[in-house]
């Protein structure tokens, strides 16, 4: 589904996606996730139909382990999105998932985790023989709280630069391996951190596609406020082939992502720009992942509400509370927030920066969150 007529872009390569090209001066994508358990045939095909039908060029589901590879078949059978996967925790599995998806995402700090012994060009170069023997795209995903620990503190705290740097390290390795079909996010849950480096990466690959997100947004309308700003910035600059707006939703509304992003490419197209608030980023900034097959309880939508509901107070405040769904980006990603709040199937972690302050039932996480907000209003006030 074309969007309308955009400023005019950098000049990326185009990244054929299954029957979606990206870059190369086609139309900016549009795209979300599925948020199902992949195993569940039923239920995934129903959300990735109900994307289509929303709009969505791509769809992205996660295979997290043999299950999920076993269901990708039937899953593919019944629909002809283009579906894009991600290989978080096992990029082997690659080999497995590739006969049947359209794009293979994999995240460079995760991947050195895995046979760290193998050095990183092979286990690249396995993706890239997967992906050219399957007709497959290739996402490189940096994300802020899952950098590669070579690059970790070797900028002087600019998380920026060793995104970048990361990203540009596996571009050369995909350039070098002959593969050219590949697009690279940069993400953080700050659009502020995300126009810096999608601004840097463009600068010194004006060729590659970017797929352009905020994660973790959280909830509307403050994460499409924060997405849009992004947005705004960067596509106005020609940077950006593909988006996702990233919310955390119930499974029935994740079609809003895709609602949300063609309302901002809208916007964009007809100069259309809303003001950025001139506190943003200097009052209560909640962020949450959008919902997605690893979130271990469904009721980490509702809680992430109620942290909203019940922190208004502090609104004023210049202080981040972060609320994650999964094991797999929950413990880092919460790090670098005030307060932090990863969810587990039967209880809820509570963190102070990277200190973990106690483990709490879903029920009971709130009083101890005020609490502790609480603690740090009140330590940030004059003597």
């Amino acid at each position: 589904m074309p969007d309308a007529a955009v400023p005019a872009r950098n000049p990326t390569r185009a990244v054929r996606i299954g029957r979606t090209t990206i870059g190369g001066g086609h139309p900016i994508a549009v795209q979300s996730m599925c948020a199902t358990k992949t195993s569940d045939v039923e239920a995934t095909v129903r959300q990735v139909l109900d994307l289509e039908r929303a709009g969505a060029d791509i769809v992205r589901i996660a295979v997290d382990g043999a299950r999920d590879v076993q269901a990708l078949p039937a899953i593919r059978a019944r629909t002809r999105a283009n579906l894009s996967i991600d290989l978080q925790e096992n990029y082997r599995l690659a080999a497995e998932v590739a006969p049947y998806v359209d794009k293979i995402r994999y995240n460079p700090g995760h991947l050195h985790h895995h046979e760290r012994t193998k050095p990183l060009r092979d286990k690249v170069g396995f993706l890239a023989e997967v992906a050219a023997k399957h007709d497959c795209a290739l996402r490189v995903g940096v994300n802020c709280g899952s950098i590669d620990p070579d690059k970790a503190g070797r900028f002087g705290g600019d998380s920026v630069a060793e995104m970048v740097t990361s990203a540009l390290e596996h571009c050369a390795l995909l350039d070098g391996l002959g593969f050219l079909r590949y697009c690279v996010s940069l993400k953080d849950s700050d659009p502020m951190k995300v126009i810096d480096a999608n601004r840097r990466f463009a600068s010194e690959r004006q060729d590659v596609p970017l797929h352009l997100g905020v994660t973790e947004a959280g909830l509307p309308p403050d994460g499409v406020i924060k997405t849009r700003v992004a947005f705004e910035q960067l596509i106005s600059r020609g940077i950006g082939d593909t988006i996702r707006v990233s919310l955390t939703l119930p499974n029935d509304r994740k079609g809003d992502e895709i609602a949300a992003g063609r309302q901002i490419l809208d916007d964009i197209a007809r100069g259309r720009f809303r003001s950025v608030p001139e506190n943003l980023g200097k009052r209560l900034n909640i962020i949450s992942c959008p919902s997605c097959s690893r979130v271990e309880n469904e009721a980490f939508v509702e809680l992430a509400e109620k942290v909203r509901d019940v922190t208004a107070y502090a609104r004023d405040h210049s202080i981040t509370i972060a609320v994650m769904g999964c094991r797999v980006n929950g413990p880092g990603e919460t790090d670098d927030a005030d307060l932090g709040l990863w969810c587990a199937p039967t209880h809820v972690n509570l963190k102070r920066k990277s200190e973990t302050i106690g483990t709490f039932r879903y029920d009971e996480v709130l009083t101890r969150l005020t609490a502790e907000l609480d603690r740090l209003i009140a330590s940030r006030r004059p003597a």
